[in-house]
């Protein structure tokens, strides 16, 4: 069952999802592509079969993943993340780069097509410019304010952030 945080935080909501032991380890591996129960059996060494097809059903339940029988005696399915789930690969990314950095040296993200590290980082569509990770926060959408930060040090929500206030900024 997952973990509820009870926290109106887009952080807190996803972990709910996402945050399970396994799960990230499944979009990893579904990443690449199609992959059958049994080949992510073998990839995810010490997973048990039960543990996969639950996660895999809850995944599914979420629209992270579609199944697809190709086998009806015995039943046989086939797992490939969908554009749900594929926008997980960012937050695998990251978690691999921040890895790579801090507590499994042996492995980084690289550029295929060059071998050279890669970097994650925000970015502004609008402005279409890199963005600082200082000037990144995250407010309420609409009435739904909560005490959630995007990351250490953002700024907190006051009442003079909130859409429709009459504090004054200064």
């Amino acid at each position: 069952m997952p973990k509820k945080y009870g926290q109106p935080c887009p952080v807190a909501k996803t972990l709910e999802l996402i945050g399970d032991r396994w799960t990230l380890l499944v979009v990893r591996d579904l990443l690449p592509g199609t992959r059958r129960f049994q080949d992510l059996i073998e990839s995810l060494p010490g997973i048990a079969p039960n543990m996969l097809s639950d996660r895999l059903k809850l995944m599914e339940e979420h629209a992270l993943i579609t199944r697809r029988f190709y086998s009806e005696h015995p039943p046989r399915a086939e797992y490939e993340l969908t554009a749900k789930g594929k926008e997980l690969g960012i937050v695998v990314g990251a978690l691999a780069a921040w890895g790579s950095r801090h507590v499994y040296r042996r492995a980084r993200l690289v550029h295929r097509s060059c071998g050279h590290p890669v970097k994650l980082g925000y970015y502004c569509a609008d402005c279409d410019e890199r963005v600082r990770g200082a000037e990144v926060g995250l407010e309420p959408d609409g009435a739904a304010a909560g005490r959630c930060l995007a990351r250490p040090g953002s700024a907190r929500v006051t009442g003079a952030d909130r859409p429709g206030s009459r504090a004054r900024r200064g």
